[in-house]
C-alpha cells in the first residue's frame, strides 16, 4: 500500500506515524511545501518574543529523523498542485528546482491546514506587514525586528495568535496596539468574561481598539499608517494581520471534493471525503460541533492530531471514527490564563438552545495555603435539563486543571449537576475540599431544586427603582464604601438577622456581595423569615470589572483610542 500525504505538520505527521506503527510494510510519503515538518504552530509567538530561543526547538522532528524512526520520506518544498482523482495520482512542484511530476498513490490524505486570512485592502502586500502561519514567517519577523528594531506595531486581530504575538512583541518592550472590529477579544469568550481579558492586557500597556475597522494601510514616515473606517488613522513601526484563518482547500476544490463552511472539505466520521480513498484532516475540514452536532470549522491542534490517527487507523483497515470537537483552548494572557471548552452562552442563544450559567470566583487552592489566586468561572448548561454546554475560566494557576475537568465533564455527558458528586484530588497546595468544579456543581445543583434563584448582569440595569423592590449590598461597610451599584443598601450579611425590620416584606429582595456566597447566605437567611430572594450570579467583583470594561470601549469608540 502507497500512503500520500499533503501536509506535514500537526494531522499530516500524526498520520504517517500512525500508518507506520499499524502497517510496516507500506510505503509512505508527506509533501509539504514549506521547509519544516511536524513543527509546533502554537510555540511560534514565543520564539519571536525570546521566550524561546532555540530555533530547533521549534521543530518536533526534521525530515531526517522521521525518516530514520519511521521510514518515512518527508518531502519539504515540495507543494502537490493538482489531484488526479480518476488517476489515483498527484501533481507535485519541487519548489527548489521548478520540476513537476507525478506520484501515484493507494490512498491519499489531505492535510494542507488554513491559511491567514488575507483581506483586500489598500496597502496588504507591503513588506512591514506580517503574517504568522509557518515557521519561516516566524524568522521573517524576528529578522525585522532585530535588523530594524520597530518601537511600535499594530495587531489586526484579537483572536489567540494576535493576543500571544501582542504579548511578546510587548514583552520585548514595544508599544502595541490591537484593532479589530468586533468590540472584545477572544471570541470564544462571552463579552463578559473577556472583559477580564482586556484588562490583563491593558494592565501590561497594551491598548485596545475595538470595534474599528481597518480599511487599509499606507506607508508613512518610514512606518505604517492602519486607515480606520470614520477614525484618524494608527501609525506604527510593524504590522502584523491575526485577523483569522481560512480552509486552505483550493486544491481540494478544483479536485472536485465536496466542500462545506467558508470551502472547508466536507468528511465524514471516518475523515474520508467524498472522493474514494481520499481522507482529509485538521483545519481544513469541516467537522461536527461535539455540543450541538451541527457543522463547524475548529482550527486547533488537538482536533486535528486525534483526526490525522482516526484517518490512518482507516486506512490500515480500522474502523475508528471521530465524535466531533467541542473547542477546548487555553491562553496564557501575560501573568494570567484563560480556558474555555464547548459553547459560551453567546454561541450557546444562536444555537436556540434555552440557557442558564452560574459565574463563581473561587480561589485556586485552599484560602490558608498561601499564595492563592481567585479564577472567575462561567459554567453554561441547559435549562430545564441542566447539560453541560460549555464553561469558560479566567484566573492564574489552576485554570488548565479546572477546565480539563469540565470538558471531560461535557464529552462524558454529564450535568451540571453531576459535578458536586466528581471526586477530585485535593491538598492545600493545590484545591480546596470543596473544588471549584464541585462549587459549580453544588450551585446548579441548588438551582435545579429551588433553592437559588439568581440575577445577573444583564438584569440589573432593568431593577425597578420606584421602591417596588428591595435593592440589597451584603457585604462590609468598607467595601461597599469602596464602590457599589447605585441604589443598594448596605447590611452585612452578619448584622442581617438583627436588622430584618429595615427590609419590608411582601418585596422582592435582590442581593449582591463581592462574590456571591455572602449574597447567597442572605438569600436563605431571608427567605427562612419570609422574603422572595435572588442572587447576584459573579458577586460586585465580577460586575465591576465588566462594567469598567464596557465603559472604556465606549468611552474609546467615541472619543478616540482605549488606554
Amino acid at each position: 500500500m502507497k500512503v500520500v500525504i499533503v501536509g506535514g505538520v500537526a494531522g499530516g505527521a500524526t498520520a504517517a506515524a500512525r500508518i507506520r506503527r499499524l502497517d510496516e510494510q507500506a510505503e509512505i510519503i508527506v509533501f509539504e511545501r514549506s521547509g519544516y515538518v511536524s513543527y509546533a504552530n502554537c510555540g511560534l509567538p514565543y520564539y519571536i518574543g525570546d521566550v524561546i530561543t532555540d530555533p530547533e526547538a521549534l521543530t518536533l522532528q526534521t525530515p531526517e529523523s522521521f525518516f530514520s524512526r519511521f521510514r518515512v520520506k518527508m518531502k519539504v518544498h515540495h507543494e502537490v498542485v493538482a489531484i488526479h482523482p480518476e488517476e489515483k495520482t498527484v501533481s507535485v512542484k519541487n519548489l527548489e528546482s521548478g520540476e513537476v511530476f507525478e506520484e501515484s498513490y493507494d490512498k491519499l490524505i489531505l492535510s494542507p491546514g488554513a491559511k491567514p486570512t488575507q483581506p483586500r485592502l489598500p496597502g496588504v502586500d507591503m513588506d512591514k506587514l506580517f503574517t504568522l502561519r509557518t515557521v519561516e514567517d516566524t524568522f521573517k519577523i524576528k529578522k525585522y525586528i532585530e535588523e530594524y528594531n520597530p518601537k511600535s506595531a499594530v495587531i489586526a486581530g484579537g483572536g489567540f495568535i494576535g493576543l500571544e504575538v501582542a504579548e511578546n512583541l510587548r514583552e520585548r518592550g514595544m508599544e502595541v496596539t490591537i484593532v479589530q472590529r468586533p468590540k472584545q477579544l477572544m471570541n470564544p469568550f462571552d463579552p463578559d468574561m473577556a472583559s477580564m481579558i482586556h484588562a490583563e492586557m491593558r494592565n501590561h500597556g497594551v491598548r485596545l481598539a475595538l470595534g474599528y475597522t481597518v480599511e487599509g494601510f499606507v506607508e508613512n514616515h518610514g512606518g505604517v499608517d492602519v486607515l480606520l473606517k470614520d477614525e484618524a488613522p494608527l501609525h506604527a513601526d510593524m504590522v502584523v494581520l491575526a485577523i483569522g484563518v481560512s480552509p486552505d482547500t483550493a486544491l481540494a476544490k478544483e479536485a472536485g471534493l465536496e466542500l462545506g463552511i467558508k470551502g472547508s472539505i466536507v468528511v465524514n466520521d471516518r475523515m474520508e471525503t467524498s472522493v474514494p480513498d481520499i481522507y482529509a484532516v485538521g483545519d481544513a475540514v469541516q467537522v461536527k460541533h461535539f455540543v450541538t452536532g451541527d457543522d463547524a470549522l475548529i482550527s486547533l491542534a488537538g482536533p486535528a492530531n486525534k483526526q490525522g490517527r482516526i484517518a490512518a487507523d482507516n486506512i490500515c483497515g480500522g474502523d475508528s471514527r471521530y465524535s466531533g470537537s467541542q473547542g477546548s483552548s487555553i491562553i496564557k494572557v501575560f501573568h494570567m490564563t484563560a480556558a474555555s471548552t464547548g459553547l459560551n452562552e453567546t454561541n450557546a442563544k444562536k444555537a436556540g438552545i434555552q440557557t442558564d450559567k452560574v459565574i463563581l470566583s473561587p480561589m485556586s487552592h485552599a484560602g490558608y495555603y498561601p499564595g492563592g489566586n481567585v479564577m472567575m468561572m462561567k459554567v453554561v448548561f441547559e435549562k430545564e435539563t441542566f447539560r453541560l454546554l460549555g464553561a469558560q475560566i479566567v484566573g492564574y494557576e489552576g485554570v488548565d486543571k479546572r477546565i480539563d475537568v469540565l470538558a471531560t465533564a461535557i464529552r462524558a455527558g454529564l450535568k451540571g449537576t453531576d459535578l458536586k458528586d466528581l471526586d477530585l484530588a485535593y491538598a492545600p497546595p493545590y484545591s480546596s475540599a470543596k473544588d471549584p468544579v464541585n462549587m459549580a456543581g453544588f450551585m446548579i445543583d441548588n438551582i435545579a431544586n429551588g433553592i437559588l434563584k439568581q440575577f445577573t448582569i444583564e438584569d440589573v440595569t432593568a431593577l425597578p427603582v420606584d421602591g417596588s423592590v428591595t435593592l440589597l449590598d451584603t457585604r462590609t461597610e468598607e467595601e461597599y464604601s469602596e464602590g457599589h451599584i447605585e441604589g443598594f443598601k448596605n447590611i452585612p450579611v452578619d448584622e442581617l438577622r438583627d436588622r430584618l425590620s429595615e427590609i419590608e416584606k411582601g418585596k422582592p429582595v435582590y442581593v449582591i456581595c463581592q462574590s456571591g456566597v455572602r449574597s447567597y447566605i442572605a438569600t436563605r437567611i431571608l427567605i427562612g423569615n419570609g422574603y422572595e430572594c435572588y442572587s447576584f450570579t459573579g458577586g460586585f467583583r465580577f460586575y465591576d470589572t465588566v462594567m469598567t470594561d464596557r465603559c472604556l470601549i465606549e468611552r474609546a469608540t467615541d472619543c478616540g483610542m482605549d488606554q
